[in-house]
């Protein structure tokens, strides 16, 4: 059950709705979106229909809501969510490249991938300070000293930053320098992220797991959801299936079907679903296509000395495709593709 509270609610009529339903034996979740806020309860429901609800000042109404993931749901709110990051929406009309190394190596080459992403028209730079990898010999990231480059690159290109967040205890340290937190295919279900994500007061990215249903990829947001923070956009990157042609199998029908289930945003990951660089762009045409709020890419000055996933990354003789195809496909599905902002200074 969710309670819809109405635009003059105080916290005062909150409070007293959250003492109601304790004093019934059941939790409340408080979520404060941009235009509304809304309460999620938890417990028997039989409980909360003995209580007069509707009849609370401030409430504006009270959903019984089929699905579990009640606060993500599309029955919860029927129109689209827009999730800014950083000044820059995600959802609604546009459609957002984000692009960038997928790991953090050294100052110039995140810079240099940073001026690729916005040739290509992102405006959102994606870099991974933090790399949870299969092998425990892998290159596992910088870092602090990873954020502190995408920080410097961020205040002299303008593109905020989205980068990946692997452990509870690190989400104040990487939220202190992020835009945007970003959950990733392997940390999909590990909650206690999820929570902690969710109370750290920026917007989130949460990948699908690579065996993941696509209800299970929504109960996963809903764990971020319900500890007040629905700025949350999905990620499509690739399931695990029986084909070995493909690093992942993109399955391109979540889009449409996330998007019917969900209100909040769905982007695609084709650099990590196709795992190879000559598979990125047709990739990306087809989530654009298919009505994706956006797109994330790898991109990389020099692919081949690049110290994790080098095979998929596009190249400089690729960022006029990408940019092209962002450009002139977005319209023909009713789109438009988001405009970088300015660096810091520019025009001064």
């Amino acid at each position: 059950m969710v309670i819809v509270m109405g635009p003059g609610a105080t916290r005062e009529h909150i409070d007293a709705l959250v003492d109601l339903v304790t004093s019934a034996g059941g939790e409340a979740y408080v979520t404060r979106g941009v235009s509304r806020t809304i309460i999620g309860l938890v417990g028997d429901v039989r409980q909360f229909e003995t209580l007069d609800l509707r009849a609370m000042p401030g409430v504006s109404d009270v959903l019984r809501i089929s699905v579990p993931y009640k606060l993500v749901s599309s029955e919860n709110q029927p129109g689209r969510s827009t999730v800014s990051v950083g000044g820059v929406p995600i959802g609604g009309d546009n459609m957002t490249v984000i692009a960038g190394p997928c790991a953090v190596e050294t100052p110039d080459q995140t810079l240099e991938s940073a001026h690729m992403a916005r040739a290509a028209g992102a405006s959102l730079l994606r870099g991974g300070a933090y790399k949870p990898r299969t092998s425990p010999y892998a290159f596992q990231g910088l870092g602090e000293t990873g954020l502190k480059i995408l920080a410097d690159v961020r205040a002299e290109t303008g593109l905020p930053i989205v980068t990946e967040v692997v452990d509870a205890a690190d989400v104040d340290l990487v939220a202190g320098y992020a835009d945007m937190l970003q959950i990733g295919t392997r940390n999909m279900q590990n909650f206690a992220l999820l929570q902690a994500a969710g109370e750290a007061g920026r917007p989130v990215l949460l990948k699908r797991g690579m065996n993941a249903t696509i209800e299970e990829w929504l109960m996963a947001a809903e764990y971020i959801a319900q500890r007040g923070n629905l700025d949350i956009v999905l990620c499509e990157r690739g399931i695990r299936t029986f084909e070995k042609a493909t690093r992942n199998t993109l399955d391109i029908s979540a889009v449409p079907v996330a998007q019917s289930l969900s209100h909040l945003p769905v982007i695609v990951d084709p650099s990590h679903s196709g795992g190879k660089r000559e598979l990125v762009l047709p990739l990306s045409r087809s989530a654009i296509a298919v009505g994706a709020d956006g797109v994330i890419v790898d991109v990389h000055p020099t692919p081949e000395t690049a110290l994790c996933d080098g095979p998929q990354a596009l190249v400089g003789e690729d960022i006029p495709q990408l940019a092209e195809a962002a450009a002139t496909l977005s319209p023909l599905v009713g789109r438009t593709l988001t405009a970088a902002p300015e660096p810091v200074g520019a025009g001064v």
